[in-house]
């Protein structure tokens, strides 16, 4: 967030807040991803610190809760797709289950980026590839409010 204070003006205490709220839900659901992950290593037999402490029962609800969450992630990528007329791409929803996994070494990356080099920017390279005279210069985008509504 570049201007903090900007945009609390442009969105109001109550809307701020919940950018805030939001992007922490984000941060934290991508950290915490993997500790959720580790749960599947009981269903390939392998060893975890909680297999003791749960009941069969336990872990039987902790497989449909998260073969369930699945399953409510792909229906709503499905309705979300139909409604903007783009059946098309469903197959590409299967790819989703790549997404979180990637996300979540993102945010590992920026966490020791950000304790390591905190004032490096690993900033993503545009038009390397192409020769100098192809290269173009986008107009200034006009400035607008944070918000638009």
């Amino acid at each position: 967030m570049r201007r903090p204070w900007r945009l609390l003006h442009d969105l109001g205490l109550w809307r701020f807040c919940g950018v805030q709220v939001l992007f922490l839900g984000t941060l934290s659901q991508f950290v915490l991803a993997p500790f959720l992950w580790s749960f599947w290593l009981i269903l390939l037999g392998l060893l975890h610190p909680m297999t003791t402490a749960l009941t069969t029962g336990q872990w039987q609800t902790l497989v449909v809760l998260f073969v369930g969450a699945e399953v409510i992630n792909l229906v709503v990528a499905a309705i979300a797709l139909r409604r903007a007329e783009k059946l098309r791409l469903l197959g590409w929803a299967l790819t989703l289950q790549f997404y979180f996994p990637l996300g979540s070494l993102a945010v590992y990356k920026g966490l020791l980026e950000l304790a390591w080099k905190p004032f490096w920017w690993d900033k993503t390279a545009h038009g390397i590839l192409l020769p100098p005279d192809q290269l173009r210069t986008l107009p200034r985008p006009v400035p607008r409010p944070a918000s638009d509504g």
